[in-house]
């Protein structure tokens, strides 16, 4: 199957709450990945991320992990420039010991700057930080997100300028996020396949053969994203979007962010063996 399915964080019908324990429901389930969330600081120590590779290879599973949310590299402030480095490098560590193969995070706010401003800032900051994991052999990917509000960086053409720019870092396509930032567009057939014919004429088979994406149901309005909704409840055209990754042929893991996690990854799942 050309995408992996799976949950951002721990199914919630695992009874046993820990990482491993996600893992082996996630097989439970009949789901092909899970995505490790760090998004309040990475609170795991190297024997741990050790034992969660042993479990995920054991069963199967491909992982990923959300890093923290605290990461800015166009902050005012050079003293959180630098943390947001550090927290991705630590984050990086943990994650390459943990067998995960890529760091999902957003990567700056805009406030006043221009984006070439603050594409120059972030290539900056990635660039020291992918200096520093590659001095260490860690070939986990950056993956910076396509934001949910106009007030974060990270549009489509933005994201994939990062992807250019710095070798080891590649898009992480949240198509809620862009169905949100843009106040209701993006939810077609003709858009979502834009969207993946304009990653891949960018990046070519990097990309292609090792995409990310999150899925989920959202709420917004005109300042963009407010928050995940169950995708029953919610007016992204789903369906229209797995038939769009089906005809695009692109391969890689595909997170589920809605409230009924396991739920709607099952149906994604479904619908998509279908087509």
């Amino acid at each position: 199957m050309p995408l992996l399915f799976g949950t951002a964080g721990v199914p919630l019908s695992s009874t046993d709450r820990s990482s491993e324990g996600g893992i082996r429901r996630i097989k439970e389930l009949g789901l092909g990945a899970l995505e490790l969330e760090f998004v309040q600081g990475v609170r795991m120590g190297e024997a741990k991320a050790r034992k969660i590779q042993e479990t995920a290879q054991a069963e199967g599973i491909a992982l990923s992990c959300h890093g923290p949310y605290w990461i800015n590299f166009n902050s005012r402030e050079p003293e959180k420039v630098a943390a947001s480095a550090e927290r991705l490098i630590h984050t990086a560590h943990i994650a390459h010991l943990a067998g995960i193969r890529a760091v999902v995070f957003h990567p700056a706010f805009n406030h006043d700057d221009d984006t070439d401003t603050v594409f120059s800032r972030i290539v900056a900051g990635l660039s020291d930080v992918r200096e520093t994991l590659d001095a260490e052999g860690i070939e986990v990917l950056l993956r910076p997100e396509t934001t949910g509000k106009p007030s974060q960086y990270g549009d489509l053409e933005e994201t994939i300028r990062l992807a250019q720019a710095v070798p080891g870092v590649l898009p992480c396509i949240d198509f809620s996020h862009l169905h949100a930032r843009t106040n209701g567009k993006m939810n077609t057939y003709d858009e979502f396949s834009r969207i993946l014919e304009v990653t891949a004429e960018a990046l070519g088979d990097r990309w292609v053969k090792n995409a990310h994406f999150h899925i989920s149901g959202i709420e917004y309005g005109l300042k963009g994203e407010k928050r995940h909704l169950i995708m029953a409840e919610a007016d992204l055209q789903y369906k229209e979007l797995l038939r769009a990754l089906r005809s695009a042929g692109v391969e890689g893991l595909a997170i589920c962010e809605s409230p009924n996690l396991e739920g709607d990854a099952l149906i994604l799942q479904r619908e998509y063996e279908a087509l």
